[in-house]
């Protein structure tokens, strides 16, 4: 599977994309959950939770392995995904369907400083061989 070319991505594995509001909705990347296996458990951040960049927020666990998610910017939570609680294999089914939470960035520029696709997939290159 590709990455999208519309989404941002990070070294942690997270994809970013910028909604229409100025809010961001974060998710793990295809790679992540291939790693992972079969989701089991998904935990996502507090609702107006405060985030610093690259701070640990959620918690996605597998039959393997449980894995923090890092919020790609600093930020508040406008949102999380409350279907994964019940349903945690969607990310496995939709990598990039299945986000998990949602942010208002406290500056929406620091977002053009993630990774693009091509970016990202040199970067799991690099890690798979």
């Amino acid at each position: 599977m590709s990455n999208p070319g519309n989404l941002k991505y990070t070294t942690s594995h997270e994809w970013v994309r910028t909604e229409s509001d100025g809010t961001i909705t974060v998710g793990i990347t295809h790679h992540a959950q291939e790693l992972l296996g079969d989701m089991v458990f998904v935990e996502n951040p507090a609702l107006g939770r405060k985030l610093g960049a690259g701070e640990e927020c959620a918690v996605v666990e597998s039959v393997k392995a449980a894995s923090d998610v890092y919020a790609p910017v600093a930020g508040v939570v406008a949102a999380v995904n409350g279907e994964l609680e019940s349903a945690p294999e969607k990310i496995n089914a939709d990598p990039y369907g299945a986000w998990m939470f949602r942010m208002k960035p406290d500056n929406p520029a620091d977002v053009n400083g993630l990774m693009d696709a091509a970016a990202y997939q040199a970067q799991v290159d690099s890690e798979t061989h």
